[in-house]
């Protein structure tokens, strides 16, 4: 994980507008979301795993899944997620065929080989050239 400058940081948005000016650049939000925080993520790399931009934010008044909610964006991160070639070796496996039947209908990925990589450098470019444009389109 890799932390980056950007002057969108402690900058306020409603969720919804920011959604609508990010997803056309190619932003999702990451399915590691919670209540009163989640990120958006834009997709830089596929090989060997995943690099990542990552852009926090936070709620700032309620909570995500209600209309209308402000958040605070934290500081964009480049990160790496890389995967398993083969087998998880650390299956999350409780007892009987019930529980494997269970587990495997909700935890279908393996743990990553790697969750915080080391980040190649050539990224770095790429990664601030879109803080650039993400500065451009929520500020200037």
């Amino acid at each position: 994980m890799f932390p980056l400058q950007s002057a969108v940081v402690g900058q306020q948005f409603k969720l919804q507008a920011l959604e609508e000016k990010l997803k056309p650049l190619g932003y999702t939000i990451g399915g590691n979301w919670d209540y009163d925080h989640g990120y958006f993520d834009y997709k830089i790399d596929e090989k060997n795993g995943y690099t990542f931009l990552r852009l926090p934010f936070k709620a700032v008044d309620g909570e995500l899944d209600q209309r209308g909610v402000t958040v605070r964006l934290g500081q964009p991160l480049l990160l790496d997620h890389q995967y398993q070639d083969n087998l998880d070796d650390n299956p999350d496996v409780f007892n009987g065929l019930v529980s494997m039947t269970w587990n495997s209908s909700f935890n279908q990925f393996q743990e990553p080989k790697d969750k915080d990589a080391k980040v190649d450098p050539k990224f770095l470019t790429i990664a601030n050239s879109l803080i650039q444009e993400l500065e451009l389109t929520l500020i200037y």
